[in-house]
Parts: structure tokens; sequence; C-alpha cells
């Protein structure tokens, strides 16, 4: 199983999740990517921080740009917002049974009986609005939001990490 996150610049909460997914799911490939990509660059000092304290492991990271060959090559595509969905969907049409908001992932893991990715898409209509809210972005705000986002992010990642992990 091949897990793609994507954020907007793959320095703070898709690295987060990507690292903290193959944390709580040691057998889970997990990677990230940005829409708009700080290239090259490490994760984001603060976001670091907060990973490391949540047990995860920020080194030898480098952010890349999202492309369809990136998105096409993911069984399971996460994206911090809806924005960030619609930018998959765009460049990889044929990924929309397997592109949700982490918040739907969580929620669709969760309170359902998914046996598998595709119970996945058939269940999405079933969420409520509030059940695919956005993870808001910390660059520039303060330790304090990071350290919010950073729990969020773990909380979400957590039961859909587990729930990959027991697919064939």
């Amino acid at each position: 199983m091949h897990i793609l996150f994507v954020c907007t610049g793959n320095i703070c909460r898709s690295p987060t999740a990507e690292r903290l997914a193959t944390l709580f799911a040691p057998g889970l490939q997990a990677a990230s990517a940005g829409t708009r990509a700080v290239i090259g660059h490490p994760v984001h000092p603060e976001a670091a921080r907060v990973l490391l304290d949540l047990g995860g492991d920020p080194a030898g990271f480098a952010a890349r740009q999202l492309s369809p060959k990136i998105a096409g090559a993911a069984d399971l595509i996460l994206t911090m917002t809806r924005q960030h969905r619609d930018a998959v969907l765009e460049i990889a049409p044929r990924q929309l049974k397997r592109t949700f908001t982490l918040t739907e992932a969580a929620a669709l893991t969760t309170g359902f009986d998914a046996d598998g990715l595709a119970d996945l898409a058939a269940l999405r209509p079933h969420l409520r609005a509030e059940q695919v809210a956005d993870v808001p972005d910390p660059i520039g705000q303060s330790p304090d939001v990071f350290d919010r986002v950073g729990a969020q992010i773990a909380g979400l990642v957590r039961p859909v990490a587990e729930f990959c992990a027991r697919l064939p």
C-alpha cells in the first residue's frame, strides 16, 4: 500500500503526515508532495520539532512537487484541504476514487464499516460537511499553532494508517 500525502509547500503538513503514517503502521509506504512545493527543502523547523515530539523523524526529508506521475503511482492520496484534493484531480483525474482529504479518510475509516479502498469512495456521499474540514496551514503562525496542527494530523493519520495496514 502506497499512500501519498499532499499539501502546499511540502514542508509542514504533508511530511508530518508521511512520517507519522510509517510510525503508526511500519509496513506502509508513505510519501508526500506539494502543489507549490519548496523543492528540495527539509521539513520546516517548527514542524520538525512537532514531528519529533510526536515520535516521528524528519531526517532526510526533501520537499518535492506534485506531478501526474507521483499522483498516479499512489494507491491512496490524502490531501490537507479540499483545494489540494481538487489540484490532485486536475492533474490525475483517474485517481478520483483514491483521493480524499485527510479528514474525509479519517471519518470514513472510523465511522463506517469499510473493508477496502473502494468502500471509501462508495461511502463518501454519507459524510457530513464538518467531516471534510481542512487541516489549516501553520506557516507564519506561532509554535502553538504548529503544535495544534501536528496533533490534529496525528489524530487523523493514525486511524487511516491502521486501516490501510489491515488491507491485503
